[in-house]
């Protein structure tokens, strides 16, 4: 074999949704911060090609780059890379990131529980990690703070009309409804519609509304849009479903760790959830994240809270991707059968 390039990956998944991790092969990109070095990655988006494009990746896939620590109190960091955008958090891929880290022996295992920090572009998370016999069976993530942005916005989108939306970030920016009024029960054979609705949805979001965080001036931008089930108080807590189209055109397959997050903070600012409370939130495939709010605090001046989020995640094997020289398509391809509609 011959290859220019070989990226050395170990592959994964939090509750269905892929996570891989870049675990050699690349060096770090230039930035003073973790946050600087995956906006260098945004704008190159040569690495982001070679991964996530076509023939190597796939519209399902996420890939994490794993970087040296920029703060002293990491044990690691990592720069997040989604079929669309290249984020400040996410709840799935921390999951991975954490699983791959442990299970592989590349932060040490502490039975029965394990205590790791994390740097994501967006800032610390704080990893609490279930131990057994060399595997980490649960991970729970202190997320960064999440907020209610608006609350009954009205949105006008073609062919629907207007509808009635709340705007949250919860580590991502939402756009967040209800499921039952788009007609939909979160069953499996709707993802199709829900990932093409929601990318409409997002679009006209952006439009419209608009986000900007008030402490970090580059994210400007709703990412996804977040399907939201109606809440279920049960015996051990409250429930409920959840369906986060992603860009350009599919649904996550986990619960969706940062729109759990933004839920919470939503059902927090109407008073619907408090801190005693526990939401678990169900994907399509049945799978589950749990979320609770540690406290509340501050992002900007405006109320937030301090999430956290459980969940597991497995290995499903390891990888070296390699570019051959005489390869007509170094960076990959796309088309929109499955990437969807521009």
């Amino acid at each position: 074999m011959r290859s220019t390039r070989t990226i050395n990956v170990i592959s994964a998944h939090a509750e269905g949704e892929v996570g891989d991790v870049i675990v050699g092969g690349v060096a770090p990109p230039p930035g003073d911060t973790i946050w600087e070095q995956s906006r260098w990655i945004a704008r190159d988006q040569t690495l982001r090609n070679f991964v996530l494009n076509e023939p190597r990746g796939g519209v399902f896939r996420h890939v994490n780059l794993l970087v040296p620590p920029k703060n002293p109190e990491a044990d690691a960091a990592f720069i997040i890379m989604e079929p669309e955008d290249t984020p400040p958090m996410s709840g799935s891929n921390s999951i991975c990131v954490s699983t791959v880290l442990l299970d592989s022996g590349i932060l040490p295992m502490k039975e029965p529980v394990t205590e790791i920090t994390l740097e994501a572009p967006g800032g610390l998370v704080r990893v609490r990690a279930e131990c057994r016999d060399g595997k980490a069976e649960r991970i729970f993530v202190q997320n960064l703070p999440s907020f209610a942005d608006r609350l009954d916005a009205k949105l006008e989108v073609e062919g629907l009309g207007t509808l009635t939306v709340d705007t949250a970030y919860g580590g991502d920016s939402f756009v967040i409804l209800d499921a039952a009024v788009m007609g939909f029960s979160l069953k499996p054979d709707e993802a199709h519609d829900i990932a093409r609705l929601g990318a409409r949805i997002t679009n006209a979001a952006n439009a419209q509304l608009g986000f900007h965080h008030p402490e970090n001036p580059d994210w400007q931008h709703f990412s996804f849009c977040l399907f939201a089930g109606p809440v279920e108080r049960t015996a051990e807590g409250l429930r409920a479903g959840a369906a986060v189209a992603i860009k350009p055109g599919k649904v996550d397959r986990s619960p969706t760790g940062t729109a759990l997050s933004a839920r919470m903070a939503v059902l927090h600012a109407r008073g619907e959830m408090g801190l005693s409370d526990r939401l678990t939130a169900v994907s399509l495939i049945g799978s589950t994240f749990s979320g609770r709010i540690l406290g509340a605090t501050e992002v900007g001046g405006r109320p937030a809270v301090l999430p956290e989020i459980s969940g597991r995640g497995w290995i499903t094997g390891t990888h070296q991707h390699m570019l051959d020289p005489s390869d007509p398509w170094p960076e990959g391809y796309r088309l929109t059968d499955t990437w969807g509609a521009r």
